[in-house]
């Protein structure tokens, strides 16, 4: 949500029905609402620049518009994979420039997943599957003005951070075995940390004052805390805990000193933040979601007040105590829509955003 906006991505013409299979009819869309009623105000679409990855295995879980668009208020940013970075003027949709960032595949062929993130007059874009490379580009231009990466950075899902810790910026970015902090004017790496998460690293960084903690992780999974700051590999000097409790897509929530989060598998977890001991591991729903194949959540909780609303792609939204006893007070179901819903719901302003596979719905209190 963007003030009176609600923007989304999504796409159509391959994979999304029956009969349509042919990867050069990929259309992808940046869709903005009005925030009050829902009416559209304008659509952006994208067509498909390259040979796509085939609809199957694991994209066909999240398809061909994962990647969340981010805006400074005047312009909104999206990136879309093969087809490259966009930007489009948020009152009107116009294109206002447009930067390839790669064709390629990761050894996995699922696509990407990381979202760009906005830092100061540059957009940063993960694009490790069609370029093996993170990127800073000009926000106003999309001129390139750095990239850092090569073979190491297979398999990074994830959205880098910007993080702040004595008057240090740095941008961290977590790998399949080492996460990096970055300086985010040159994407000279600053210092590297080694853990033990092999591969499909997918959460995005949490961070408070002192520690980033990092999750994911295949085919082992695990949670590990780092100490903010230092130069050059600080493994040794900045590991604060590891732990092999952790969560393989969704992000968990940093409250009151305690890391909340409805893991993929459908446990909700609560970490002791200090320590990484477990508070508690509870069961909210069985394996599948209950209707059809996979994890049952992909999306992460968000906060609201004290408490933590958790939506599963097939069987409702929970929501839970964000405290270290175990409390769940709600399930809510929409039930005349039976459809998946991966994303992570957005909050603002007294307005819960929910995305499905078919609609998008915002939940309020009646006045």
């Amino acid at each position: 949500m963007v003030g009176d906006k609600v923007l989304f991505t999504s796409w159509s013409g391959y994979g999304d029905k029956e009969g349509a299979d042919d990867p050069s009819k990929l259309q992808r869309h940046l869709v903005c609402l009005n925030l009050a009623d829902g009416s559209r105000v304008w659509e952006a679409i994208v067509a498909s620049a390259a040979r796509e990855d085939l609809y199957e295995g694991f994209l066909a879980e999240h398809g061909y518009a994962t990647h969340t668009p981010v805006s400074d208020g005047e312009s909104v940013y999206a990136f879309f994979g093969k087809s490259g970075a966009y930007a489009f003027d948020l009152q009107t949709g116009k294109q206002l420039w447009h930067t390839p960032l790669g064709t390629g595949s990761g050894s996995r062929r699922w696509g990407s997943g990381g979202s760009p993130i906005l830092v100061g007059d540059r957009l940063i874009v993960n694009a490790t599957d069609e370029s093996k490379a993170l990127f800073a580009l000009e926000k106003k231009t999309g001129q390139k003005l750095w990239e850092a990466g090569g073979d190491v950075i297979d398999l990074a899902y994830s959205t880098p951070a910007l993080i702040e810790h004595e008057g240090r910026a740095d941008l961290v970015f977590p790998l399949a075995n080492e996460v990096w902090g970055m300086n985010p004017e040159t994407g000279k790496l600053r210092w590297l940390a080694r853990y033990e998460l092999p591969g499909n690293v997918t959460p995005v960084p949490v961070y408070d004052q002192e520690k980033v903690y990092l999750f994911g992780g295949f085919p082992t999974q695990g949670s590990v805390a780092i100490k903010l700051g230092g130069q050059g590999d600080v493994t040794e000097t900045h590991t604060v805990w590891k732990s092999k409790t952790s969560t393989y897509v969704p992000t968990p929530v940093l409250y009151q000193g305690h890391l909340y989060v409805v893991n993929d598998q459908g446990f909700a977890l609560c970490i002791d933040a200090k320590t990484g001991e477990d508070v508690f591991r509870e069961r909210v729903i069985d394996s599948g979601g209950g209707r059809g194949r996979g994890k049952p959540f992909y999306a992460s909780p968000v906060l609201v007040g004290d408490r933590l609303y958790a939506v599963s792609r097939r069987g409702g939204t929970y929501v839970i105590a964000a405290k270290p006893t175990f409390e769940k007070l709600a399930h809510n179901v929409i039930a005349d829509d039976d459809s998946q819903f991966h994303g992570t719901p957005a909050v603002a302003a007294g307005n819960l955003i929910l995305r499905s596979d078919r609609a998008v719905y915002c939940i309020r209190q009646a006045k």
